[in-house]
């Protein structure tokens, strides 16, 4: 008799992260983010949701809620006037577990790696970070 490669014992009560875990996961990505990164992020809010809503997914016009993994929602500092107005919420990152869930599943990478990518790439938009910016803070989050 064969010795099973992934007894049900090890696996059978594993589940999905739910979006508790991705938040603790975000906020641990975050703190791995080299520390001239972090400090310059201020006040970035991150929240984490199944999907996108359906306003995200009509003003992006995506076939599919599983078309994007995250969003920036907010005015970058590359921008004029960055500083909010009076009444303006504050910037805010959005992760979505599901798409990420299902972009983790499709691809060789962890799952904390790819919630890292995103989450440098949505605060790179926050500052107007080129994609070699991005790739080189990523690398040195390790």
């Amino acid at each position: 008799m064969a010795t099973a490669r992934f007894p049900a014992a090890s696996w059978a009560p594993m589940q999905a992260p739910t979006l508790e875990d991705f938040e603790a996961m975000a906020e641990d990505a975050f703190t791995q983010l080299p520390e001239h990164f972090r400090n310059l992020c201020g006040q970035v809010v991150v929240r984490v949701e199944d999907f996108p809503d359906d306003e995200v997914i009509e003003a992006m016009e995506l076939e599919s809620p599983f078309d994007i993994l995250g969003l920036f929602h907010g005015r970058g500092l590359t921008e004029a006037g960055a500083v909010p107005e009076t009444g303006e919420g504050p910037n805010m990152i959005w992760l979505y577990r599901r798409p990420i869930l299902d972009y983790w599943a499709e691809n060789e990478e962890t799952l904390g790696s790819v919630i890292t990518h995103v989450l440098v790439h949505e605060i790179g938009h926050h500052f107007g970070l080129s994609d070699a910016d991005m790739e080189r803070i990523e690398a040195e989050a390790g």
